[in-house]
């Protein structure tokens, strides 16, 4: 509900977004959802995909402790917790793993290669070539799960479904 301060009106346009406004309220965390929780899902499988043995490569060369254990607890996460934020569902709890997730590509991968995560190196006659993606994109997701979980699912999801009941 729109208040109005003594001695003003609001001309159609106002109402009408006003209206729309309340209307749309819940309907915000959607495509957010969509985006975050395929994102993490998409990545999961890629990591899946290519078996948890060659993340735990990475893993290994980067220092991590447990590389095999923590490729399939990372795989697992991204593609559990990215299905659970794509439904809505436990979005807050969700979120932290997820986070912590992130925060650990940005410190030990992506930092060093500063803020862009598309940096042009060269455009030559065989096409274009990028450089290593920084942060940005992780910075981007972090906002969004934050987003998600101070503000809620939304409407359109097994979270408000649960409220409603």
């Amino acid at each position: 509900m729109t208040t109005l301060l003594p001695n003003t009106r609001m001309d159609g346009f106002e109402r009408w977004t006003a209206k729309a406004g309340t209307i749309l309220a819940g309907w915000g965390a959607l495509p957010l959802r969509l985006v975050i929780g395929y994102g993490f899902m998409i990545h999961g499988y890629a990591k899946l995909s290519r078996g948890p043995e060659t993340f735990a490569t990475v893993l290994h060369t980067l220092g991590v402790p447990a590389p095999l254990f923590l490729s399939w607890v990372t795989t697992i996460t991204e593609m559990v917790g990215g299905f659970l934020i794509l439904i809505g569902a436990f979005v807050t709890i969700t979120s932290v793993p997820l986070a912590i997730i992130l925060l650990t590509a940005l410190f030990t991968v992506h930092l060093p290669y500063g803020f862009f995560s598309v940096k042009l190196v060269e455009v030559s006659e065989n096409g274009v070539k990028f450089g290593p993606v920084g942060y940005e994109h992780i910075l981007l997701y972090l906002a969004g799960l934050m987003n998600l979980a101070m503000s809620g699912a939304g409407r359109a999801s097994i979270d408000g479904w649960r409220r409603s009941w």
